[in-house]
């Protein structure tokens, strides 16, 4: 009998009391705006031709920078928090507006930091670069430089900055708005019932196909009734990054993306051309799959449907437990650190109406704690998700003695720690498997991640790539959109499927991202890089968490390239790390097909 019985629901009381309408949150976002104005002054007064050579004044800068950074990443995790947890608290909505504002302002003194630091002279550089204190921080001082020489003037991108909260930022939250309020009836023993985004998604790994139809089709329904909405929203977003593009003179729209990624575009192309090359084997895979599920082809609805049985369902303890043990078999750091997470209740996993679909991972700052969201009920995709976001705990946890600036790694190194932990998971899930159907199940859920990292992602890239060149021309139509999008997955899974979704450019809200463009490929090198860990470590067994560890703490202070030949002793821009990568992926549709013969 287990000593602990693991809540569901998360524990949010412990930052501020009273949800959406703490007094002690609305004394955070005061204390926030105040320090903010106090960190502009300093920086209007700060001199860098004349003091470029006094560190102590860059030092208290940066002990500025840090403590607001803080500040503002508690007030919108905990804002995101409580939109998550339910989509009817409009105070939280117009919380996320304040937050908004706020980092708004701070990026605006921040734009104006970076302009300072531009002017620096490179001997003066140099000099300052000898203080012990900023040499440890000279990658992302000298990132934040060269960034800044390639923007408009300090005053245009503060004005950039300013218009962005009602324009670029407010069309972002006008689709978390649209997206509260659909709904989608489920029909159930004679009785209709409402169902959030986030549950009838799970309803697409159900084993009876009427059910899947029957919630795809409703979902088609619901996205496509407020289409011209989420057009109208995509349009505006695009826009607004199109224009401020231009006004910089950057002509790739990928730029932006690659420089947040820290990765060179001879790496993005060597990573999808690797892809593109060995997409038969995951075409072969879906064709065997609608085999066994006695279809004609696959549709859309079909991609998460289980083949056999993988076992009966987990419940969150059960998940739980599995995940906690297959953790410590990897390191002890890593099994302790989950351990904390189910005690402590960080996680929301409650499966009830109200919530937003997905999942994420957010870390508060001031307290030291990650929280962790998502809709659990029971299936082998729930346990793998847990683990993921868990995975995106732990990476914030191994970097906690680093200074705040080294702790921001990208979003494409992120998702590299996320899916090592999500591979321990599943791996020990099929090795773990009692029967050949069992086993059989748990490689089909296994490999659907292979088929969503590298089929559906890169639908999602080529949407993108397609949609922005359009959007230069003007206004992209729903219809138009749609088109892209069956296009776009038609080619990414190689005419593999009979029916496509053509909404999911409405559905997703990783288009609607204002801080982050092309979250899309970030997910696909993150899934490859941590194969190439991932075997290391199973090479070496529990003794390598300390050099895993070692590489997330590096994680943001390199490129991607220089963490890779660090740590890896590979190179990134050539095709060579790529194909092997997938050819793990490729190992696990060829067992599939073996015991499917």
């Amino acid at each position: 009998m287990t000593a602990i019985t693991y809540s569901d629901v998360w524990d949010l009381e412990v930052f501020f009391k009273g949800g959406s309408t703490s007094a002690e949150f609305s004394s955070h976002l005061k204390k926030t705006a105040q320090s903010i104005s106090a960190f502009q002054n300093i920086i209007n007064g700060w001199d860098p031709l004349n003091d470029a050579a006094d560190e102590t004044i860059l030092t208290v800068i940066i002990g500025e920078f840090e403590q607001i950074a803080k500040f503002i990443r508690q007030a919108g995790a905990f804002v995101s928090c409580l939109q998550a947890q339910n989509t009817e608290d409009k105070k939280a909505g117009e919380l996320r507006v304040t937050v908004t504002g706020l980092s708004a302002a701070f990026q605006t003194a921040l734009t104006v930091f970076d302009q300072k630091l531009a002017q620096i002279g490179q001997n003066d550089w140099e000099q300052l670069m000898k203080d012990d204190f900023l040499k440890d921080l000279r990658f992302v001082l000298e990132e934040r430089r060269e960034r800044a020489a390639e923007k408009l003037s300090g005053a245009e991108e503060s004005l950039i900055n300013a218009l962005g909260v009602d324009g670029y930022h407010g069309w972002s939250q006008m689709y978390d708005l649209l997206v509260s309020s659909i709904e989608i009836p489920f029909r159930e023993d004679g009785q209709v019932k409402y169902l959030s985004a986030g549950q009838a998604a799970n309803k697409f790994s159900s084993n009876d196909r009427s059910v899947r139809t029957q919630v795809f089709d409703e979902w088609e329904k619901a996205w496509g009734g407020k289409s011209d909405f989420f057009a109208k929203t995509l349009n505006h977003l695009a826009g607004f990054r199109l224009t401020v593009y231009k006004a910089r003179g950057w002509e790739d729209i990928l730029k932006e993306a690659l420089d947040l990624n820290r990765m060179k575009k001879e790496t993005l192309d060597a990573m999808w051309e690797a892809i593109a090359n060995n997409k038969q084997p995951f075409v072969d895979f879906l064709q065997r799959k609608a085999k066994l599920l006695g279809l004609e082809g696959l549709g859309w609805q079909d991609l998460d449907a289980p083949v056999g049985k993988a076992g009966s369902k987990m419940s969150y303890q059960e998940g739980a437990e599995f995940i906690l043990g297959n953790f410590s078999l990897f390191g002890d750091e890593m099994g302790q650190f989950a351990q904390r997470a189910f005690e402590n209740r960080w996680i929301e996993a409650e499966d009830r109406p109200g919530k937003e679909p997905g999942g994420f991972h957010t870390f508060f700052p001031e307290s030291s704690q990650s929280r962790i969201f998502m809709t659990y009920s029971g299936t082998p995709s729930n346990v793998s998700t847990l683990a993921h976001e868990l995975g995106h705990g732990f990476h914030t946890y191994a970097m906690r003695d680093q200074h705040l600036l080294n702790r921001n790694y990208a979003m494409n190194v992120a998702e590299t720690a996320s899916t090592f932990a999500e591979m321990i998971v599943s791996d020990a899930s099929v090795k773990n498997a009692k029967t050949k159907e069992e086993k059989l199940g748990l490689l089909e859920d296994k490999i659907q991640r292979s088929v969503a990292l590298l089929m559906n992602i890169h639908a999602r890239f080529l949407f993108e790539i397609r949609f922005y060149e359009e959007r230069k021309q003007g206004v992209v139509s729903a219809g138009r959109l749609n088109k892209l999008m069956e296009e776009a997955q038609a080619e990414a899974y190689g005419g593999a499927l009979e029916q496509y979704h053509p909404l999911f450019w409405a559905s997703k809200l990783h288009f609607y991202i204002s801080g982050l463009p092309f979250y899309n490929f970030p997910y696909t090198f993150g899934y490859l890089f941590s194969l190439g860990i991932y075997a290391l470590a199973m090479e070496e067994g529990k003794g390598y968490e300390e050099k895993y560890i070692a590489l997330l703490k590096d994680s943001a202070s390199m490129t991607v390239e220089d963490l890779a030949m660090k740590h890896l002793h590979v190179d990134l821009t050539k095709k060579d790390f790529w194909e092997k990568a997938v050819r793990i992926c490729i190992d696990d549709v060829e067992e599939f097909l073996k015991l499917t013969e």
